[in-house]
């Protein structure tokens, strides 16, 4: 990967981004993208549009979209003693949470705790079989009562677990928050790849970095209705079944290192899958394909049915270890993902192209 591509990746994977609290990462997202594109704008709901203007009048518009947003926690009560109680931001995992180091985002700053667990010895055999509740789960910045906790952390403060990019194996990489910011990733490595090219598109095109999918696809909802797209390509993650505990029958056959994913299924326009599965023969760059019978629970879904309808695919990354502090994917399926959408874009040519027929 491109060495500056994969600084961008790096520094928008540190920003912290519950949803609701996408800022920070919506900063990295806006500052590298700028260079590339003719306008650079953020909505009220905290989406950023970035637009990339084509050849020609009344051009067909396509957004193509990832969710910067990513699951954390948000803290709910202070106790006597200084602990802090929170509340899951998205689909946060009871089992994973004991015993992480977290970062509290605090107006003076990142502050650090940890999750504590009554230790092993003091529990009687239920209780190791029981997984404790979020919301009797606290965490101990080291505060010594009430008083001095609340001089560092206000209620409603965000929370990101503690994890650092790590380089495994190969082109492998593992972090919190590639479900989505590896979506955000392609998308702007979309507008800089289109911007290298050259040459101007025969369409209007907006990357969307959108916020609060992960409490119910809210800034895709908002950011599809503002743009009114004739094509919607969202980037999203998808479950690896080359693990050992997942089931290939829930997933299909899908495995890192082997290219971007296309989805087929209700929620994505038969045409537009078939320009993807075209152009990716065309270009020699290696798909995988799963099956969706229903609407997806990404942002492709509000696409689909904004306005009067939206021909809609998806484009995902293979990811081991979804909604954990170390969820890991490829880099060449990144890298695939972006110029798997470019060419397609090339290819676009008319508004109408894309009425079943």
């Amino acid at each position: 990967m491109r060495k500056e591509s994969l600084k961008f990746l790096e520094k928008l994977l540190d920003a912290p981004s519950p949803s609701g609290y996408e800022q920070p990462a919506q900063r990295v997202f806006r500052e590298y993208v700028t260079p590339y594109c003719d306008e650079v704008t953020t909505d009220v709901m905290g989406n950023v549009f970035a637009r990339v203007a084509g050849k020609g009048r009344d051009l067909p518009k396509v957004m193509v979209v990832g969710h910067t947003d990513e699951i954390g926690l948000q803290i709910k009560y202070i106790d006597d003693r200084g602990f802090l109680y929170f509340a899951a931001v998205g689909g946060v995992d009871a089992h994973l949470t004991p015993g992480k180091r977290v970062n509290i985002h605090s107006a003076a700053g990142a502050l650090p705790g940890v999750i504590g667990k009554k230790p092993i010895h003091l529990m009687d055999t239920k209780d190791r079989e029981t997984v404790v509740k979020l919301e009797a789960q606290y965490i101990d910045i080291g505060a010594r009562d009430k008083k001095e906790a609340q001089k560092l952390v206000s209620i409603g403060d965000a929370v990101t677990f503690e994890s650092a990019f790590t380089r495994l194996h190969g082109d492998r990489v593992a972090s919190r928050g590639f479900d989505d910011k590896a979506g955000c990733f392609v998308v702007a490595e979309v507008l800089r790849l289109v911007k290298a090219g050259g040459k101007k598109l025969n369409v209007e095109l907006y990357g969307v970095s959108s916020v609060q999918e992960e409490i119910g696809l809210r800034g895709g909802t908002t950011s599809c209705y503002t743009i009114n797209p004739d094509v919607g390509i969202c980037v999203e993650v998808d479950f690896a079944t080359d693990q050992p505990d997942v089931e290939k029958k829930h997933n299909g056959e899908v495995g890192l290192g082997k290219g971007p994913i296309l989805t087929r299924g209700a929620n994505i326009n038969p045409r537009l899958f078939e320009l993807l599965s075209a152009t990716a023969e065309k270009e020699k760059i290696a798909v995988q394909r799963t099956a969706n019978p229903r609407a997806t629970g990404t942002d492709a879904n509000v696409m689909q049915i904004s306005r009067g309808g939206v021909a809609t695919a998806l484009v995902k990354i293979p990811l081991r270890y979804m909604h954990t502090p170390v969820e890991t994917v490829s880099l060449g399926d990144l890298e695939g993902a972006a110029k798997l959408i470019v060419a397609a874009l090339g290819r676009i040519t008319s508004k109408e192209e894309f009425i079943p027929k």
